[in-house]
């Protein structure tokens, strides 16, 4: 991923150790972005939206959660589910590939930037990342980036496949999730705060603001687009200490998860 740079990153030597090398001074505009784009199938179904894709897309659907999601199907059934326009007005729905594209144009990237696309595989195939790979031709996958023997003993073991996801995400310039709740989101951005020294940023959506801003895409001129854009990200980018009942993984720095000194480790 960092083939096009003059520079090693800040994680680099943690994560893939004798083959961190550093060149020199930075590129000014060069970017290795990570992106976690939660649209499997299986996030699809469970969020009971709609995606645009009409009558087929809503009968593939239904039929997948009656076999992987039969109590949401009985719950589905006996109470009054929110619409899907109502799901969406609350943020409850993962974002598109598309929707994803146009947060990555608005924030600022460029089409030279360097995208390693994370995650299992996106619900609707290649067709469904046209958007993303038309903006951003220099994307790609860990199935596409490493050669069929390098990839092939990770195969059969879907924990070590998202290892592979963890280290490139963590090593990254900059890590874009679109959906927080995801574990491997947690633990990458968790892990990013905790040894990236405050230097390595993550772009952690508001899905509420950003399908209010969706919605009005096509009555708002371009540049009010990138200025909401930028302020429905920059209001999620503090680092907060750990809420009551949250992740340790997310929220790695609070006292009663970590141990802060060699002292602190001999006296417990």
């Amino acid at each position: 991923m960092r083939q096009n740079a003059t520079h090693s990153g800040i994680l680099d030597e943690n994560l893939v150790g004798q083959f961190a090398k550093s060149k020199g001074k930075i590129k000014k505009d060069f970017r290795y972005l990570a992106l976690h784009l939660r649209f499997e199938i299986d996030m699809v179904a469970h969020s009971l939206c709609d995606f645009g894709g009409g009558e087929e897309e809503k009968k593939e659907l239904q039929a997948y959660r009656q076999i992987h999601f039969p109590g949401l199907m009985e719950l589905n059934n006996s109470a009054k589910i929110p619409s899907p326009e109502r799901l969406k007005a609350e943020g409850l729905c993962p974002l598109m590939p598309e929707e994803t594209v146009l947060m990555l144009a608005g924030l600022g990237f460029k089409r030279d930037t360097q995208i390693f696309l994370a995650g299992a595989h996106i619900y609707g195939g290649k067709s469904r990342l046209n958007a993303l790979t038309t903006l951003f031709p220099n994307m790609v996958t860990k199935e596409n980036l490493l050669s069929p023997s390098e990839i092939e003993p990770f195969l059969n073991f879907s924990s070590q496949l998202a290892a592979l996801d963890f280290i490139t995400c963590s090593a990254s310039d900059v890590f874009a999730m679109t959906d927080s709740g995801s574990q491997l989101s947690s633990l990458v951005s968790g892990y990013r705060v905790y040894y990236g020294g405050g230097k390595m940023p993550t772009i952690r959506p508001n899905k509420r603001r950003l399908a209010d801003i969706f919605m009005k895409n096509d009555t708002i001129e371009w540049k009010v687009f990138e200025t909401r854009i930028r302020k429905a990200v920059r209001q999620n980018k503090r680092v907060f200490s750990r809420p009551v009942g949250r992740s340790v993984y997310r929220y790695p720095r609070c006292s009663e998860c970590m141990c802060n000194t060699q002292e602190a480790i001999r006296t417990r």
